[in-house]
């Protein structure tokens, strides 16, 4: 829920940060207040309380506080000054001087709002009463820089949310306790994934030896998709010479979103937000004729673009990120079926990765905006155009989004609803006439006339960085078997007894290409398994006397508390028919 585009919510949560400064002032009577707005996830107010350091601990004593004052049920007040009466009103605080020394001299009208004993600057609007805010919740502390400027004193942010009813507030709260089950950043941690050090770089994530395998049997996944498609896969430097992207016109249009130009012997280079102009130049290193096309070139590629700090989150949003990016050169004649053919692998993938709340999204342009677009109305309308027939005849529901386009052409964008959070985009697939003709590309047609090729580019999982992201808070980090970083677990009930048979087990797991951890630890099966689900190990085998004597294998699967028995070949027979299955 977006609790900022709900007017009435909006209305509640700013009227209940009010009542949070209230209840601090009562509480920390020096306290100071800088802003406190509406966020998608309810209100914060930043606060200044000098020496006192604010913990979760403290909460609870302010939300009763809080409680007490909406009790009390005090009207709120709308009062307007003028700037110099604001000034005089507030000349003891000097964060709101300097709020009010920045409006306009002439006429302003400044307002405030006053509930009991205490009063803020604020443009409302507000409830009638503080008993209006009976179904609050404060969420957490944490810090924040005074205009968010580092160089600037460090504040303290205090974050909230507020209902209509209690049923609301409880079910948020629930939600947000999933979220946290299923945040990413947490299963990541657990499970061993990937980790991020400000020594290293905001946004720079390393993955460990588990965010490898999982990383890496995504992309052999995905390039093995594309070989059977008939792409060529090829590996290109994250950088290039500045003018590569003056000739791409995403210097022009992106520039703000790419890191700063690096002099090397008189010479500007720039790390690379995307891998088009790459390829585009692969494309032109060779004649081509129309019997060629299509040519679909492929790439795992690492690219870098400047995030602020703010807005960087896991492996979700990043500064340096690998793209599974694709770039197809064919005719025009060809976009249809290229493009069919780009939705068909996307609905593959998304089927045997049990991907299922997705929506699509057709993004044109807005002919309005003379500045964002490459000027070209004929282009335009024919790629829009092209693109709305491909989806009506593959029968896809999808939206049309104006003003949504990439600067050289319509896209496709693929939302996809992750169990917690608002959606977050996947795959793409964008045709684009502008980028050949500026690289000035061209195919040998059939009447021995040179064209300039159309190019769609699309990227199946967008960024593999992203989709790890997705995948795991979609699965809880509950992965299927052939992405599972570990896949079995081989626990001997009696290192004296059955150690011998637990090797020999995993030896012929190993043997057959799976990832398999043989636990003899000197710790209770009880708790070898329990450490087994919580690393959530999708089999984990029990290896006991009768499994010995018999030559066989009892396991468990993931969450499960039955135990099954085996011939060893039944066994691997399942699990190969499992991974080729992406079951």
């Amino acid at each position: 829920m977006n609790i900022k585009e709900n007017e009435k919510l909006n209305t509640l949560n700013h009227s209940c940060a009010h009542l949070l400064a209230h209840a601090i002032k009562h509480l920390y009577p020096e306290a100071k207040f800088w802003v406190g707005p509406v966020i998608e996830e309810g209100f914060y107010y930043d606060i200044d309380l000098g020496d006192v350091k604010l913990t979760e601990e403290d909460l609870p004593k302010i939300e009763k506080e809080m409680k007490k004052i909406s009790k009390g049920n005090k009207r709120i007040n709308r009062i307007e000054l003028s700037k110099n009466e604001a000034l005089e009103m507030f000349k003891d605080d000097p964060y709101k001087i300097d709020l009010i020394s920045r409006m306009d001299d002439t006429d302003t009208v400044i307002s405030a709002y006053k509930q009991d004993d205490f009063i803020d600057l604020c443009r409302g609007p507000h409830m009638e009463t503080t008993k209006a805010m009976k179904y609050f919740k404060l969420l957490k502390v944490s810090g924040a820089y005074w205009k968010g400027d580092a160089n600037n004193q460090m504040l303290q942010r205090v974050y909230g949310v507020c209902f209509e009813t209690e049923e609301d507030l409880n079910n948020y709260l629930k939600e947000l306790e999933e979220a946290k089950l299923r945040d990413h950043r947490k299963i990541g941690k657990d499970l061993g994934i990937y980790f991020i050090d400000d020594l290293v770089g905001k946004g720079l994530p390393m993955y460990l030896p588990n965010g490898f395998i999982l990383w890496n049997e995504l992309e052999t996944y995905i390039r093995n998709k594309e070989i059977k498609r008939g792409y060529k896969h090829v590996l290109t430097p994250p950088l290039g010479n500045v003018n590569l992207y003056k000739t791409s016109g995403h210097l022009e249009h992106y520039k703000d979103a790419m890191f700063p130009i690096m002099e090397v012997e008189d010479e500007e280079y720039v790390l690379r937000p995307m891998n088009c102009p790459h390829h585009m130049m692969i494309y032109g290193h060779d004649l081509h004729s129309y019997k060629d096309l299509p040519l679909r070139i492929a790439e795992i590629a690492r690219d870098c673009r400047y995030e602020a700090s703010g807005a960087l989150k896991g492996i979700e949003r990043l500064r340096s990120f690998c793209q599974n990016d694709s770039h197809i050169f064919c005719t025009p004649d060809q976009i249809e079926a290229e493009f069919k053919d780009v939705v068909d692998l996307i609905l593959e993938c998304y089927q045997e990765l049990n991907i299922k709340d997705y929506t699509f999204e057709l993004s044109l342009r807005d002919p309005s905006d003379k500045v964002k677009y490459h000027q070209d109305d004929e282009m335009w309308d024919n790629a829009e155009n092209r693109l709305r027939k491909v989806m009506d005849d593959i029968g896809v529901p999808y939206v049309e989004k104006i003003g949504e386009a990439a600067f050289y052409g319509p896209k496709l964008d693929v939302q996809v609803k992750p169990a917690v959070g608002n959606p977050i985009t996947i795959s793409t697939c964008q045709i684009d006439f502008c980028l050949p003709m500026k690289f000035d590309l061209t195919y040998i047609d059939s009447d021995g006339s040179k064209k300039t090729p159309v190019v769609l580019h699309r990227a199946v999982f967008g960024s593999i960085d992203r989709f790890i992201a997705y995948y795991l808070e979609e699965t809880k980090g509950v992965l299927p078997l052939f992405l599972s970083p570990l896949q079995l677990k081989v626990l001997p009930v009696n290192n004296e007894y059955h150690l011998e048979y637990a090797k020999e087990i995993e030896k012929i797991l190993r043997e057959n290409d799976f990832r398999v951890e043989l636990d003899s630890r000197d710790e209770k099966l009880s708790y070898r398994m329990r450490d087994s689900q919580v690393h959530k190990v999708p089999y984990t085998i029990i290896i006991g006397d009768k499994e010995r004597d018999e030559r066989l294998i009892s396991y468990r699967n993931f969450g499960d508390f039955k135990t099954t028995t085996v011939s060893i070949d039944e066994f691997i027979n399942k699990l190969k028919e499992q991974v080729k299955n992406r079951n």
